[in-house]
């Protein structure tokens, strides 16, 4: 196993650039991505799928005070990003968390926490190549639903073998399709909410208020909602494993931390205020598609295929990231010794091939299983990852307790983006998360969920044991 090559030592012998970036063919990972780039990969990161299909389920379930529940995960969000914002700009990883976590924590939480991660969103490659393919073969029957499966896939992995500024790029459009439809959404729904556009007349605060009122469910469907949202926000991290490959990490990182409020307060809270403004939130449109019940109340034609194009970018722009994040954290694990060495090695282009192509692999293999046991392997795949992003955020808030003393110790000079009140609000959102994760297990379906992630952790967990032990044994015969 190779050593840790990734953690500072010292004050003095903190590069600017600590992590393993080079130009190339130097066995370190490219600064490709340009500002550009890093910011659509910030914006996008909070615009996926589960925003305009998924919020129908919540909605459903809570009523109009699912604006409550989307507030409430909003604010832990923001938080989180926060802490993680304050140690990847004082040092830029491309393992992020999982390599703070290695230095805070202790080499069983890096590993732990960094394959769990890569575990999550290699499942999530399988979702979203069906979802994909779904549409497609929707478009063009004359391909297999798998076959656009393949397709999709199989573009996507090229793209990401070329080189990160090709990533990047495709990100770039992929997001800016993504915001420009929310956005246009938002000016529409606005008009429509104060009866600007013809037929349409203004709405006031009725559907808020009426049809049960604003909590129709009681207080405890807020909470209840939030275990249907809390997991929608999951991809804002991305873009401080992609800072790791920009020009320019430190400023990129700080830029993309202070617009998580206004991202998320725009994106969720603001769109999904115009439809439970709009529309009833007992509809049945509502529930199945509350865009597109949003788009043909206002008289859009087509709004069904138009809302089909906007979710097969965002499910593109989710398997593309998807690739990218499983991959970096891949070659994170492989240059702490925590994965197989041949994870570490770039191409000319700086590209991670083996940890690309080996995250791919165990994507195209769930996919697989997602059509021949979707009832069975593939379902304890996905409930198993359900949970990780609890455990990623709680980790998150543990390391920067410890990280921000070595910072202040070791780099202070490094320490430009600031967690607010600290350790006081690194507290609040240990105990928000603490308060998901027992709510959780009141929820049949969350229930489930925690049992089988915490079995995944388990045998992780084990796992970095195993590894611990063969590398002490290494390090005692070495000596």
């Amino acid at each position: 196993m190779s050593a840790d090559t990734t953690r500072p030592v010292t004050a003095t012998k903190v590069p600017q650039q600590s992590g393993p970036i080079g130009h190339g063919g130097d066995g370190h990972l490219k600064a490709g991505l340009k500002n550009r780039h890093l910011s659509m990969i910030a914006i996008g990161g909070v615009i996926g799928a589960g925003l305009f299909v998924g919020s129908g389920a919540g909605i459903a379930t809570t009523g109009p005070g699912i604006l409550l529940s989307y507030t409430m995960a909003g604010v832990l969000v923001v938080l989180v990003m926060r802490m993680l914002g304050e140690m990847a700009a004082a040092d830029p990883q491309s393992g992020s968390f999982s390599a703070y976590a290695d230095r805070a924590l202790g080499r069983w939480a890096g590993f732990t926490i960094g394959w769990l991660y890569w575990f999550f969103w290699v499942v999530v490659l399988a979702v979203e190549a069906t979802a994909g393919a779904k549409i497609l073969n929707a478009w063009i029957p004359g391909v297999p639903q798998w076959g656009w499966a393949l397709i999709v896939m199989a573009v996507l992995t090229a793209t990401n073998l070329f080189s990160v500024a090709s990533y990047g790029e495709f990100e770039f459009w992929f997001a800016g399709i993504k915001v420009v439809a929310i956005a246009a959404f938002l000016v529409i729904a606005t008009l429509a909410v104060f009866g600007v556009l013809p037929g349409t007349h203004a709405v006031g605060a009725t559907n808020l208020t009426g049809h049960g009122g604003f909590l129709p469910h009681g207080v405890g469907a807020v909470f209840t909602g939030m275990l249907t949202v809390v997991f929608a926000f999951m991809g804002s991290e991305i873009v401080t494993l992609a800072a790791g490959e920009s020009e320019d990490p430190e400023k990129a990182v700080s830029k993309a931390t202070n617009s998580v409020i206004w991202r998320i307060g725009i994106f969720y809270l603001g769109s999904i205020l115009l439809v439970v403004t709009l529309l009833p939130w007992d509809s049945a449109d509502v529930k199945a598609s509350p865009y597109v019940a949003v788009l043909d109340h206002v008289g859009i034609p087509h709004a069904g295929q138009v809302m089909n194009v906007i979710v097969l970018t965002a499910v593109l722009s989710c398997l593309n990231s998807g690739m990218y994040t499983a991959s970096r954290m891949a070659f994170s694990l492989g240059r702490r010794g925590d994965a197989p060495k041949a994870f570490a090695t770039v191409t000319e282009r700086g590209v991670p091939r083996v940890a690309i192509l080996a995250s791919v692999v165990f994507g195209f293999i769930a996919v697989f299983l997602n059509y021949t046991s979707p009832d069975t392997i593939f379902a304890f795949l996905l409930n198993s990852s359900g949970a990780v992003a609890l455990f990623v955020w709680l980790v998150i808030c543990f390391s920067q307790l410890r990280m921000r003393k070595i910072i202040e110790r070791e780099m202070p000079e490094r320490l430009t983006v600031r967690m607010w009140l600290y350790p006081y609000l690194t507290w609040v959102a240990i105990g928000m998360i603490g308060f998901v994760v027992a709510y959780m297990f009141t929820d049949a379906d969350g229930r489930k969920q925690m049992y089988l992630s915490l079995v995944a952790a388990a045998i992780v967990l084990a796992a970095s044991a195993v590894v611990g032990r063969r590398r002490r044994a290494a390090v005692a015969a070495g000596s």
